[in-house]
């Protein structure tokens, strides 16, 4: 003879329980989670966004010598490159301003070129090391993964972009210091990182190794320098070289950061639809191409 435990209800309350919750929903639905919202769906993205983003910029705490290291190069060319040709007039400047002054802007979009066209090693890092494999088979979108890697190289940017501002400003540039417009050009650093990081990483998922990227890379980022207004105003290159340069998102870059830190004429309205629109592009062919790098 056996009695039921205190507290159980018996098997027929249990079924009857069952059968009114059947009764009061439709078959199918009594269990499932209510429907997303479109708000909740961006509000998520925007969260695993950012949450990849704060994971990449934590390894800058690990390992500064990156930042210090491209520091140099950037130096380089404002204390010798600019400081020559300042003297020798040889640039024709908008308005007459200090050549100095003109290419420091330039010289603040290359070097966050410089960070971000090499960002696919990363990515190709993590895939050797099977962390690429372990992030694809979460539930977080591959455009969420790219973009939250996009964004952090443009965060690492804009550290390396306020070391050229203090460099500059050493060199006796004036520089705007309306926050405002110092906030802009922080946005249009983070934008065309964000691009240029995308591109290096579409780049690794078809070169697939970090020696192929490696020398992919090299073999682009000087054109993209030379072919865009960074050193030299458009006007005064030969009709080709204007052509490309149009084509070029750096020249975008430069000129808005030029009309936004120097005060020259700009057209920030074009230069971030451009640079938004490329960005976005970007992150479409990066995350098409993940499974591809992930394999």
């Amino acid at each position: 003879m056996t009695s039921a435990a205190p507290g159980v209800p018996p098997a027929a309350s249990a079924e009857a329980a069952l059968t009114a919750a059947g009764r009061a929903a439709p078959l199918g639905t009594a269990l499932l989670p209510p429907p997303d919202t479109p708000v909740a769906i961006v509000r998520r993205l925007f969260s695993r966004i950012v949450t990849l983003c704060w994971v990449e910029l934590r390894k800058i705490r690990h390992d500064r010598t990156e930042l210090y290291t491209r520091a140099i190069q950037p130096a380089l060319w404002l204390l010798i490159y600019g400081e020559v040709f300042t003297k020798i007039h040889a640039i024709p400047t908008p308005g007459g301003i200090p050549y100095l002054a003109y290419l420091a802007p330039g010289i603040l979009a290359q070097s966050a070129l410089f960070i971000a066209i090499f960002y696919g090693i990363q990515i190709i890092w993590e895939r050797d090391a099977g962390v690429l494999t372990k992030l694809m088979v979460t539930p977080t979108p591959r455009a969420a993964l790219i973009s939250g890697k996009a964004f952090a190289a443009g965060v690492r940017s804009v550290v390396q972009a306020t070391v050229v501002v203090v460099l500059a400003a050493i060199l006796g540039v004036t520089l705007t210091d309306d926050p405002l417009k110092l906030l802009g050009a922080a946005c249009v650093v983070v934008l065309g990182s964000a691009f240029f990081s995308c591109l290096s990483m579409t780049i690794a998922g078809l070169a697939l190794s970090r020696d192929r990227l490696m020398g992919i890379g090299q073999a682009i980022t000087m054109p993209l320098f030379f072919s865009s207004s960074a050193l030299y105003p458009e006007k005064i290159m030969p009709g080709w070289l204007q052509a490309i340069s149009k084509c070029n998102p750096l020249s975008y870059e430069v000129d808005a950061l030029r009309g936004l830190l120097i005060g020259t004429p700009a057209h920030l309205g074009l230069d971030l639809t451009v640079l938004a629109i490329a960005t976005v592009v970007g992150v479409a062919a990066s995350a098409a191409l993940l499974p591809r790098l992930a394999r």
